[in-house]
């Protein structure tokens, strides 16, 4: 168990650092939010891959709060650039 939980951590560490290279790289608005969507839900995989790594409830918690605010977060952004025509 202990080697697929640190293959599935790498490759998410993998797709995290891609995600920070199109954050950065983007050109326009709208590329920027759907890469950092993309890494908010790295981050909430990630989260889940502790929870199941550790058998502790408590990171559901957390990866409850994480996702609700990465969708509000992405649900704002969504209409900001929608009203401004980015």
């Amino acid at each position: 168990m202990a080697v697929v939980v640190a293959v599935c951590l790498a490759i998410l560490a993998v797709a995290a650092l891609l995600c920070v290279a199109r954050l950065l790289m983007a050109e326009t608005v709208a590329d920027r939010v759907v890469a950092l969507d993309l890494l908010l839900g790295v981050i909430v995989t990630g989260i889940a891959t502790a929870a199941v790594a550790t058998r502790s409830g408590e990171l559901l918690a957390l990866l409850v709060v994480t996702s609700l605010l990465a969708f509000v977060a992405t649900v704002t952004v969504a209409r900001f650039v929608e009203r401004r025509g980015l």
